[in-house]
């Protein structure tokens, strides 16, 4: 009912935006296509490197895509099989590209046991979609199962972005308490520079050739 819930409220959010695109020619297969490339881009981009908060931000500024062309196909009458094939398809590579790039991240780290729940959730995910497409094809349903790992994923990303950006007000309001603590709270006066003094170099005076002063020779 929840998953139900939140398709409805997407739907009523994004259909100004996909009828705008309608109108401006593109395709929903177009849409498809650049949101998975943007959240594979952003995923493989950021994540590897540990930079999370904009890992997540490049994330969702794309992973809404799954909601506004599946609006934008049933706005245009396009629904059919190919577009269910290419956008089930390519959640899957989104989702995988989500979970390489925080596998790389946590080897890096050296976090054997978050590499493994990684591929734990990557592995699973994709037995989570494979079960219910063998249903279907099946004749049968697995409409079950809560939010569905796409929703579960952005609120994974969210919660991520959260924490890291928890962690960086921390950290900088640490070091501004240790900043503070220091003389002149903690404000770095300027280096006064000291004028060089040359000291005037000594001239050693002119030997004087003696032989002049007492005259010719005998």
């Amino acid at each position: 009912m929840l998953n139900r819930f939140t398709r409805a409220f997407f739907t009523r959010l994004f259909t100004p935006i996909a009828a705008l695109l309608l109108r401006l020619g593109v395709s929903p297969d177009a849409v498809t296509v650049v949101g998975t490339a943007g959240v594979c881009a952003g995923a493989l981009a950021f994540f590897p490197r540990g930079e999370l908060f904009w890992g997540v931000i490049v994330i969702t500024a794309f992973v809404f895509s799954d909601s506004v062309d599946g609006v934008m196909a049933r706005m245009s009458g396009r629904t059919g099989r190919w577009g269910s094939f290419l956008d089930s398809t390519l959640d899957r590579v989104a989702d995988g590209a989500v979970f390489a790039g925080l596998v790389l991240w946590f080897a890096v780290e050296d976090e054997l046991v978050l590499v493994g729940v990684a591929l734990a959730c990557l592995v699973l995910g994709g037995v989570v979609s494979y079960a219910k497409a063998r249903a279907e094809g099946l004749g049968m349903t697995a409409n079950v199962g809560g939010l569905g790992v796409p929703y579960v994923l952005e609120v994974v990303l969210w919660a991520l972005a959260a924490l890291s950006l928890v962690t960086v007000v921390q950290r900088v309001a640490e070091v501004h308490r240790q900043a503070s603590a220091l003389p002149g709270l903690g404000v770095i006066e300027p280096a006064v520079i000291e004028p060089a003094i040359v000291e005037p170099a000594a001239v050693d005076p002119v030997p004087t050739d003696r032989r002049s002063e007492r005259g010719p020779a005998a």
